[in-house]
């Protein structure tokens, strides 16, 4: 498995990462398929996972990712594995609402802490999306206190624009950005995101990769990534994730997967390379 440097730590993950948001919501696997599909990604070379505590079904089931991920790890033989998580979004009857109160993000740090095994520092933590009714300065706080605690090792940002990226660094070292990027939604070429990534060495987490429900079930839709795929002897799904990778070397996919297929042509995708002008035929037609 290819690897790359998160931000400017010196610790090396897989160029791929697993997403685990599939097998901790609503229409999860049954926890055993889950396991399986987290040993394969292990076995395939997968050394980043992304999570968060919201990853659940409702409030009742808060923390279900982390406490699997912790289990599925307890059951595997090596290990050396990044998992970086979230907090700051509630899931108040299955809805997904902000919640950037210090007194709860405090909280929810030590919960996860305590989720992910509660033996070593949260690896990556990331504040989960800004809540207009605290400061960006009030939100992190807890984060730099556990930092210096020796509960979290990293800290990554996720919806987070430029301005804010930067207050947050000034409040403490941040590693990753994790934002919305794909064919169709290309806000972060334009709003100075994946830009600022690159300037300040930031890894760059693109979450829905593939557009959402809707984009992921048509993308053989699009002419021009059904013929790379099939040209390349891959799945449209790997010609969208090598779109991703050729757009910046700071940008590390991490796609959700439910299956052990889905890990399996995840990490094909890495072998996938794409021209110049295969990647300016896909921009074109997307955005249209």
């Amino acid at each position: 498995m290819e690897t790359k440097q998160l931000g400017k730590t010196g610790v090396s993950v897989s160029a791929i990462g697993l997403g685990a948001m599939p097998m901790s919501i609503s229409s999860r696997p049954p926890e055993a398929e889950s396991i399986e599909v987290i040993h394969r990604a292990l076995d395939l070379g997968v050394t980043f996972i992304d999570t968060a505590d919201s990853y659940c079904k409702d409030e009742s089931d808060k923390h279900h990712s982390e406490r699997l991920l912790h289990k599925a790890l307890q059951t595997y033989k090596g290990n050396g594995v990044i998992i970086a998580t979230k907090g700051g979004l509630m899931r108040p009857n299955g809805n997904w609402t902000r919640n950037g109160d210090p007194k709860h993000l405090e909280e929810t740090i030590r919960i996860s802490f305590e989720a992910l095994g509660g033996e070593k520092p949260i690896d990556v933590w990331q504040y989960h999306a800004p809540d207009p009714n605290y400061t960006i300065e009030e939100s992190l706080a807890p984060a730099k206190k556990a930092v210096e605690a020796g509960i979290i090792r990293f800290v990554g940002v996720s919806n987070f624009s430029v301005e804010q990226i930067k207050r947050a660094q000034d409040i403490v070292d941040v590693v990753s950005v994790q934002n919305q990027y794909n064919p169709w939604y290309r806000q972060p070429e334009f709003d100075g995101v994946l830009e600022y990534c690159e300037q300040e060495s930031l890894t760059f987490l693109p979450w829905s990769p593939f557009g959402g429900s809707r984009r992921h079930q048509g993308l053989t839709d699009f002419p021009t990534i059904a013929k790379l795929a099939k040209e390349k002897s891959v799945s449209v799904y790997g010609i969208v994730l090598a779109w991703l990778r050729s757009k910046s070397s700071c940008i590390l996919p991490i796609p959700g997967a439910s299956k052990v297929s889905s890990i399996e042509d995840t990490v094909r995708a890495v072998d996938v390379k794409l021209s110049d002008d295969e990647v300016q035929r896909i921009d074109r037609e997307t955005a249209s």
